[in-house]
């Protein structure tokens, strides 16, 4: 949720609003990994077409009702930009290559993947957006690669295929959210969240012609309802905490999520990683850390305020 932050002179945030964050952050979080963890369940004989559309029609409702309810569909034209169309095409491809990977991977396997995604970000904000980044934030980066690698282990018969659209999926979460970083503080965080949940939707209907879908039964149909909720509040909880604490003290707590994924893959799934994979999650997890440090120290050193939130 970078797009949210802006550099500017304040107050310094009270300890209050950092537990605040992150107690947010931490909650919003679980509230994903509950989320993913019912497509899980629901994946394994579901065509991804189809959770995507329905998974996406619930969700787009309850936003839908959020953007009507705050009266923020006034501000409509602000999402009609180049900019917000290629954030969208991000959005679809994260979705299409989380949800095939998730559904073919060990669950805790694939969220330790993703949490890959800040320091893809790092990368792409120096490769493209022509950001400072140093050496050691460089080496951080390599070192989450490394990682990743040793998660996935290619070249060995514990490799499976479907970690690839997972890396893929973190390719495209950075894309999405290095062109939100470029969105200007007149588009309403709600109404770009809209337009990229009802681009999902859409193109899980787009795809419905080539694939089999299936009669949807009670349980079902809550699942995927109950999946769009969290994903809701795991959307609502990461901007509070955004919004509440400063930067540096609240993104660490996003690792969280590997947490609650490793307690429902045991739980649900019977699945517990290697000593290879456990070896993967705390180098990238590390890695993760260690750049918001050096982040932090950065801006210390060249006496740039905190970063804080904006409001929408």
């Amino acid at each position: 949720m970078a797009s949210l932050l802006e550099t500017r002179s304040a107050p310094a945030i009270d300890r209050a609003s950092n537990a605040r964050g992150i107690v947010a952050m931490v909650v919003g979080m679980g509230c994903f990994v509950t989320g993913d963890t019912l497509i899980k369940i629901i994946g394994r004989d579901m065509p991804i077409g189809q959770i995507m559309f329905f998974r996406g029609l619930f969700a787009t409702l309850l936003i839908g009702m959020s953007v009507v309810a705050t009266g923020v569909w006034r501000q409509y034209r602000t999402v009609l930009s180049p900019l917000v169309a290629w954030r969208t095409l991000g959005e679809i491809g994260s979705t299409i290559f989380f949800f095939a990977g998730l559904v073919r991977l060990p669950f805790a396997d694939a969220a330790a993947i993703g949490q890959f995604t800040p320091l893809a970000m790092t990368a792409g904000a120096a490769l493209f957006l022509m950001e400072p980044v140093g050496w050691r934030r460089w080496l951080a980066t390599l070192a989450g690669l490394i990682g990743v690698l040793i998660i996935i282990r290619p070249g060995t018969s514990a490799f499976n295929w479907a970690a690839l659209l997972i890396v893929v999926c973190v390719l495209f979460v950075a894309l999405r959210d290095l062109i939100t970083r470029q969105l200007g503080p007149d588009v309403p965080t709600l109404l770009i969240i809209l337009v990229g949940s009802f681009a999902v939707t859409v193109s899980g209907l787009l795809v419905r012609p080539f694939e089999s879908w299936i009669a949807l039964e009670g349980a079902t149909i809550a699942g995927l309802a109950l999946s769009a909720l969290s994903a809701s509040g795991g959307y609502y909880g990461s901007i509070v905490a955004m919004r509440s604490g400063e930067v540096s003290v609240v993104a660490p707590f996003r690792y969280s999520a590997i947490i609650f994924a490793l307690i429902w893959a045991y739980l649900l799934f019977g699945e517990m990683p290697d000593l290879w994979a456990w070896a993967g999650i705390v180098i990238v997890i590390g890695a993760g850390l260690y750049t918001v440090h050096r982040e932090r120290v950065r801006r210390r050193e060249a006496g740039v305020p905190a970063l804080t939130a904006r409001p929408s």
